[in-house]
């Protein structure tokens, strides 16, 4: 670096004249369609634009010279990139990124209005009017706000949620930049944003701002662009929206808006910051912000300029992304990969032409779900849910065998012979996550996990309407399952009326009528949904999945209880205490069996085979206080069986599991007492270290042992 540039490191942009060389050399590039409005927002951020030129040709026509210019292949379509040096405080960060896309309502929520809070707006492809007077689609994408505040707020959002999500990085971001600068390109696509409104005026009738917006939106890198402007202290609110005079060192309450015009002075301002302050003046954290910024002063990037199939720009840039975060899962928590993964599969068989766009824009949920050709003006709230909800269910468990494998190359999986389980609630958890978008709030999407290895098969629905379904739920036993099976679990997320199993040991809480707080039984969805099918509650289990479709159509109200024949309990709210209690935890379709015996304190220390009963004993009583528990515990005897069939194997298989829960919750009571009696002789170690290692370690290895079990016994399970 020359001592010219080193002195003054934040570049002042090229002339005018300079930057439009640039713009025409792009525009004659091949395959670049961009609109000129879009580059003649980014040129001021170009360092030295004439470098990245080709000599003039016979006509005089300039281009980007060949290693300016990369064309990149996706599985949602091609694209041209334009890589260039840019100045560290340009790009936009992007509400529309996928690590972010959960702090939004989506439009693909029936419910959806104009006022609703944190609505992100629908990206469009950008369309503009060529010489001819014809609509034309290019390179860029399109959105709409109400007006100037919107846009501004949520470019903050965004801010504020990549902040939020940045903290899972094991180092920090902004402190790295400070002295590493930045050693990877972000990526950056056109986006114009459009107000509704018209702008207000100054007291000559002109408008104090436009009406429309250019800005080159982070696809890749919006972490490193958050973290860049916080440098710089601008926001990228400012950078899309205009920046006000008192950053600019300016008097008064001007808001500049125009790149070409502010760009100049804040280059200028960081640089006599810079040359006021001393070279041993950096410091990370609190050091000038010209010092902190100057390794950032310029950095790579990569500017979206053109695609074969302008339609389909967002998923072609979203999709270059997305595997570069969602499989190593750095910047995703579990409802955002989900939902990126099931992008993926919408995006390749869009690509592929296993799915026209319009399916796939309302199933990825920039659309809403009345843009669908199977959608009728007379659709309710809850319908239309079900039908996205369904759509997105047979698209991600396909019976078409192309479908198949696109599936397994977008997310990696096994041949559809050898889909593990893994694998099928992988799938789920997609299919869980994206429905989702369509409801107030999101749930976990392990909720979604209801599926046994058989559904490697694809899943073949009714094609009946929700309507038919609930009508006949009480009296065919074919609806009422189909709504049981692929309704029922993600209806009671929505109202918070089940979850996921976390997976604690404790159970939940939750808040009963009288106010106090009652702990929950642990239970999982699966054990939710054979609740419902139990015979002896058909009627209560029908008239619930009405009252829950009633409530979504009522503007999403608490729904209300229903009776043991199903009619709705108007006015009494449903709770998650009351479905324990209507719907218990230990109801199946198998009659229950009586209780286990109490196993005392000196049973087997080892896990017994599947074939040995355990011995009928009675209780032992507590050691005596201030005992120190050193003696080796005796074995008990096994007793084998003899050859048993598999009826019987599986009643002795369900006596094992009575047996193992109910052992693991008096082991857990005989700790509590062991401690509290203690605690009151003064004992603060009553369990010698040699014991207490070899039972942790007994333990673990049951723990091992016990986590493969229930995908055996799902193996081996019924369909839904």
């Amino acid at each position: 670096m020359s001592k010219t540039v080193s002195d003054k490191p934040f570049p002042i942009p090229v002339s005018r004249k300079e930057q439009t060389a640039w713009i025409e050399a792009v525009l004659a590039t091949d395959g670049v369609n961009v609109p000129r409005g879009a580059l003649e927002n980014i040129a001021p951020f170009i360092v030295d634009p004439e470098d990245t030129l080709s000599e003039p040709d016979d006509q005089g026509l300039r281009t980007l010279k060949s290693g300016a210019v990369r064309r990149i292949r996706t599985d949602a379509g091609d694209m041209v990139v334009a890589v260039v040096r840019m100045h560290g405080v340009g790009g936009v960060q992007w509400g529309h990124n996928e690590r972010i896309s959960s702090i939004w309502r989506s439009v693909a929520d029936p419910t959806v209005g104009r006022g609703t809070e944190r609505t992100l707006a629908s990206v469009r492809p950008w369309v503009g009017v060529d010489d001819d007077g014809r609509e034309i689609c290019l390179a860029a994408l399109e959105s709409t706000v109400a007006d100037r505040r919107a846009l501004i707020l949520n470019a903050e959002d965004a801010a504020d949620a990549l902040q939020r999500r940045d903290r899972v990085r094991p180092y920090d971001l902004e402190e790295d930049l400070v002295l590493n600068g930045q050693q990877d390109p972000g990526m950056y696509v056109p986006q114009q944003v459009r107000l509704e409104q018209n702008p207000e005026k100054d007291d000559n009738g002109n408008p104090l701002y436009p009406d429309a917006y250019w800005g080159w939106m982070a696809v890749r890198g919006n972490n490193r662009t958050q973290k860049r402007q916080s440098i710089f202290r601008l926001t990228s609110g400012e950078v899309l929206a205009g920046v006000p005079a008192e950053k600019l060192e300016r008097d008064g309450n001007e808001v500049i808006c125009d790149p070409r015009d502010w760009l100049p002075e804040f280059s200028a301002v960081l640089n006599r910051e810079y040359a006021e302050t001393a070279d041993d003046e950096l410091d990370p954290t609190s050091g000038s912000r010209a010092r902190r910024a100057a390794a950032i002063a310029v950095v790579d990037a990569h500017l979206v300029i053109g695609t074969p199939t302008p339609q389909r720009l967002y998923r072609i840039v979203q999709m270059n992304n997305r595997r570069d975060h969602v499989h190593p899962p750095l910047e995703f928590d579990a409802l955002d990969r989900s939902r990126a993964l099931g992008r993926s599969v919408l995006g390749m068989y869009v690509a592929q032409g296993a799915m026209d766009e319009k399916t796939a824009e309302v199933l990825s949920g920039i659309a809403p779900i009345r843009e669908l050709p199977q959608a009728t003006p007379d659709m309710t709230v809850s319908e239309l849910r079900d039908l996205r909800s369904m759509l997105l269910l047979q698209e991600l468990f396909p019976v078409d065998p192309r479908k198949r494998l696109l599936l397994r190359r977008a997310l990696s999986e096994n041949p559809p012979s050898q889909l593990k389980a893994s694998e099928i609630n992988q799938r789920a958890r997609t299919w869980s996550a994206l429905a989702s978008e369509s409801y107030p709030m999101p749930w976990n999407p392990r909720v979604g996990q209801v599926f046994t290895t058989r559904a490697r098969e694809g899943i073949v629905l009714s094609g009946r309407r929700l309507p038919e379904l609930l009508a006949a739920a009480d009296t065919d036993d074919a609806a009422f399952d189909e709504l049981v099976s692929y309704r029922a679990a993600h209806w009671l997320a929505s109202f918070g009326i089940i979850e996921a199993d976390r997976g604690s040991l404790d159970g939940q809480e939750a808040i009963a009528d009288t106010g106090e707080r009652v702990r929950r039984s642990r239970r999982t969805v699966m054990n939710c949904l054979r609740a419902l099918r139990y015979e002896k509650s058909r009627q209560a289990a029908a008239g619930l999945l009405k009252s829950l479709a009633a409530a979504m159509d009522d503007g999403d109200r608490r729904p209300w209880r229903v009776s043991s024949s199903g009619k709705e309990l108007v006015g009494r709210e449903m709770t998650p205490l009351w479905f324990d209690s209507e719907f218990p935890k230990d109801t199946g379709t198998r009659a229950r069996q009586a209780a286990a015996p109490s196993a005392p304190l000196t049973a087997a220390a080892t896990p017994l085979p599947l074939t040995t009963l355990l011995p009928t004993t009675t209780s032992v009583p507590a050691p005596p206080v201030g005992s120190v528990v050193t003696a080796p515990v005796p074995a008990a005897p096994a007793v084998v069986a003899p050859a048993l069939t598999p009826e019987a194997l599986v009643d002795l298989i369900e006596t094992r599991v009575q047996e193992l829960h109910a052992a693991s919750g008096r082991l857990g009571d005989l700790l509590g007492e062991l401690a509290e009696r203690s605690r009151a002789a003064s004992v603060a170690h009553p369990i010698a270290r040699q014991r207490a290692d070899t039972a942790v370690r007994l333990l673990n290895q049951s723990l091992s042992r016990l986590r493969k079990l229930p995908e055996l016994m799902e193996d081996l399970t019924e369909p839904e």
